[in-house]
């Protein structure tokens, strides 16, 4: 019952996102949480488990569904839903589903704290997570983390980076980024670009507090007309000049933000593509981005990956990956456009 309370028992925050929603997982009309729970019952218990009705109930459900199959669930079977699908499914697909059973915040909390614990650090997942995220869905994330996990984000980040790199993703979990404005300062935007350009690639060395600060700090629509403007000033374009002035991890966080502030779906589904390209399918990449943006913007991740790739994301699926695991991303991804 534990893992219950551990991953539903949280209440969903308040937090309204400035950002628009595209999600590809809707809320079922008609939605009976009894009649699927039953459903999941039956799928857990038939011999050589039915993962096909699990994937088609969970895929087609959003979050706050899920849960409330779960109370059902658990009221009808007299056990935890969560440990009965654990039990039952294995690799790839059970990551996938127990990640459905995790709000969006608690599922990014627990691929971060899963990134930190234990020995060495995947700076990847850490740079995606931190670096793409909004400000209110950063500041959910903190809140979350430290109801499941009894630590605070930023102690643990500053605990397991070091350098800049430390000093940036410290910066980010701080959500001090601007509200948008709906007033463009010209000034500001000028002032940003010219800082940018004479703290890196006008002098010799580079001044990555300034850059931190101005990329921490300002909101995105400022940002976005910062990296233009920066054009004005430097014979590179802001992406090209974190390839030249910083290295290693602080360049990866850099480039992350930069791309995101540009586009952030585009983002998403370029590395969908090098995670499905890459020799032996980047399952782990691929499950994470697919679970976490389900609920907030896969849809236009979708068409961005249609738009540069010449194929859908459906039919990349379908060409790298198979079985359950293949029908699991397809529920989630919804039918082509």
């Amino acid at each position: 019952m534990a893992m219950v309370a551990e991953f539903l028992g949280q209440l969903a925050l308040n937090t309204e996102s400035q950002e628009p929603k595209y999600p590809t997982v809707l809320p079922a009309l008609d939605f009976d949480p009894e009649k699927d729970a039953a459903r999941i019952e039956t799928a857990i218990k038939t011999k050589g488990v039915d993962e096909q009705t699990i994937i088609d109930i969970l895929t087609k459900r959003t979050y706050s569904q899920r849960r409330e199959i779960a109370f059902a669930y658990e009221r009808r079977a007299k056990k935890d839903m969560i440990s009965a699908l654990k039990g039952a499914l294995s690799g790839s697909v059970e990551s996938v589903i127990l990640g459905l059973m995790k709000s969006t915040s608690q599922y990014d909390a627990s691929e971060i704290r899963g990134s930190i614990k234990g020995l060495g650090t995947d700076e990847e997942t850490l740079i995606e997570i931190l670096c793409s995220r909004s400000k209110s869905e950063l500041q959910e994330i903190k809140q979350v983390y430290k109801e499941l996990f009894k630590k605070d984000l930023d102690k643990d980040v500053a605990g397991d980076t070091s350098g800049n790199f430390a000093k940036l993703l410290l910066a980010l979990v701080q959500a001090k980024r601007d509200e948008p404005s709906t007033v463009v300062d010209y000034e500001k935007i000028d002032e940003d670009a010219r800082k940018l350009y004479d703290a890196g690639v006008k002098t010799k060395g580079t001044d990555v507090a300034t850059w931190i600060s101005i990329m921490t700090e300002r909101s995105v629509p400022h940002l976005q007309r910062v990296f233009q403007r920066y054009k004005s000033y430097s014979p590179y374009d802001m992406q090209e000049s974190i390839m030249k002035e910083v290295k290693g991890d602080l360049q990866r966080s850099f480039l992350v933000l930069v791309q995101s502030f540009e586009n952030k779906q585009l983002y998403f589904a370029n590395r969908l593509h090098d995670a499905m390209k890459s020799k032996g399918c980047k399952e782990k990449v691929v499950s994470r981005i697919i679970v976490s943006r389900c609920e907030v913007d896969l849809k236009k991740i979708c068409s961005e990956y249609k738009a540069h790739h010449g194929q859908s994301l459906q039919k990349t699926i379908v060409e790298h990956t198979k079985g359950d695991y293949q029908k699991v991303l397809l529920g989630l991804c919804g039918p082509e456009e």
